[in-house]
C-alpha cells in the first residue's frame, strides 16, 4: 500500500468509526479505535485529522461529548473506497490552495507545504540528498524545514517541510485568474536543458497521489537529473485563460524572486502539452523532487502531500533549521 493511500485512509476511517458508533465519539476513545484497525495515531493527531473533517463538514462537535457525522459525512462514509479516494485527493489539494495566502509582490503570507517522515537516523543522509535536489534548483521552493514538535510525526522519526506547488495555484487564484489543478507527471530533461512530459495522470480521474505513484514506481531519475542535468523529474500543470499570459508571467516572475523554480520559460505555455485555443497550461516543478530523490537512494520516507499551510518566512531560507 502506498503512503498516499494510507494517508487518505487514516480520513475515511475515521469516518467509518463515527459511522458505526451510535453516540459521539473523543479523541481518545478514536484513538483506541483506529489503533485496533492498524493506525496508531495520538490523541493529537486524532484530533488534527478531526479538525480536517470539521472543516470539510463531514464531522461536527456536540459540546464535550465528542464528534458525530454531519449528513454529508453520512454519505461519504457509505461510498465506495475507491470513490471516496478519487475525489479526495484533488479537493484536499484544492481547499489547500484557497487556504494559502502567500504574495509574491511582498514575499509575505502562507505557502502549502508536503510534510515527509524520517527515521532519526537517515535524516543527514536524506538531508544531503535534499540539498542536491535543492542547489540544483529542481525543487518547487529549494529550501526545506525540519520539523520535531508535530503530533502527525512518529516515535523516532523526524519531520521535514517542504514547498507544495499547489501555493501557485493559490497566488493566481487570489489575483482573480482562474485555475485548474490538471496533471502530474514526469518530465524528462535533457543535455540541452530541452523537457517535455513522459506521462501525465490526472488528478481528478485517480484514487492515488501520481507523484507517489511515479516514485514507489521507480519512474524517476532524479539523482541523474541534479547530478548530470539530464534525467527525469517531476512536475505538474494547471490550466489557466490564454488571455491571462502576461499575468501569469509577471506573477511566475515575482515567485522567482522569491526563490520558487519554474522549468525553462517560467513553465508557460510550452512542452508537449495538449494545445488550446483559450487555455494555456502552465507547470511547476514539484517539491517532491527532493523526496524522489531520496528515495531513489534507498531510504524510506513516508510523505503527506498538501498537509498544511505555514508562514512563507517559516520555510524560506529555512534549510536545515528546526
Amino acid at each position: 500500500m502506498t503512503p498516499s493511500i494510507r494517508s487518505e485512509r487514516k480520513y475515511l476511517e475515521l469516518l467509518r468509526i463515527l459511522a458505526e458508533s451510535h453516540e459521539p465519539l473523543g479523541a481518545k476513545r478514536l484513538s483506541e479505535k483506529m489503533a485496533e484497525r492498524g493506525f496508531f495515531l495520538s490523541d493529537r493527531a486524532v484530533q488534527y485529522y478531526l479538525q480536517y473533517l470539521d472543516e470539510m463538514g463531514f464531522t461536527k462537535k456536540v459540546g464535550n461529548r465528542g464528534r458525530l457525522l454531519t449528513e454529508a459525512g453520512i454519505a461519504e462514509s457509505e461510498s465506495a473506497l475507491v470513490d471516496e479516494r478519487i475525489g479526495f485527493i484533488i479537493s484536499r489539494l484544492e481547499q489547500l490552495a484557497f487556504r494559502s495566502t502567500f504574495d509574491p509582490a511582498t514575499a509575505t503570507g502562507s505557502v502549502a507545504y508536503n510534510l515527509s517522515f524520517v527515521r532519526e537516523g537517515d535524516l543527514p543522509a536524506v538531508t544531503a540528498a535534499f540539498d542536491e535536489v535543492a542547489t540544483a534548483g529542481y525543487g518547487f521552493l529549494n529550501t526545506y524545514r525540519i520539523v520535531d514538535s508535530d503530533p502527525r510525526i512518529p516515535d523516532g522519526h523526524v519531520g521535514i517541510m517542504t514547498a507544495c506547488s499547489v501555493t501557485l495555484d493559490g497566488v493566481l487564484q487570489k489575483m482573480g485568474i482562474p485555475t485548474k489543478l490538471e496533471y502530474a507527471g514526469r518530465i524528462a530533461v535533457d543535455e540541452r536543458g530541452s523537457a517535455g512530459f513522459l506521462d501525465l495522470i490526472g488528478y481528478r480521474g485517480t484514487s492515488v497521489d501520481p507523484l507517489h505513484l511515479f516514485i514507489s514506481a521507480g519512474l524517476t531519475s532524479i539523482n541523474r537529473l541534479v547530478t548530470t542535468r539530464a534525467g527525469v523529474g517531476l512536475a505538474n500543470v494547471r490550466a489557466v485563460p490564454a488571455a491571462a499570459r502576461y499575468r501569469v508571467e509577471v506573477t511566475v516572475g515575482l515567485m522567482e524572486e522569491c526563490g520558487f523554480a519554474f522549468p525553462a520559460g517560467g513553465g508557460i505555455g510550452e512542452f508537449n502539452l495538449p494545445k488550446h485555443p483559450y487555455r494555456l497550461s502552465v507547470v511547476a516543478l514539484s517539491g517532491m523532487n527532493m523526496v524522489g530523490n531520496a528515495v531513489e537512494k534507498g531510504y524510506a520516507i513516508k510523505t503527506e502531500i498538501g498537509a498544511g499551510t505555514v508562514s512563507f518566512e517559516k520555510i524560506a531560507d529555512a534549510t536545515g533549521s528546526r
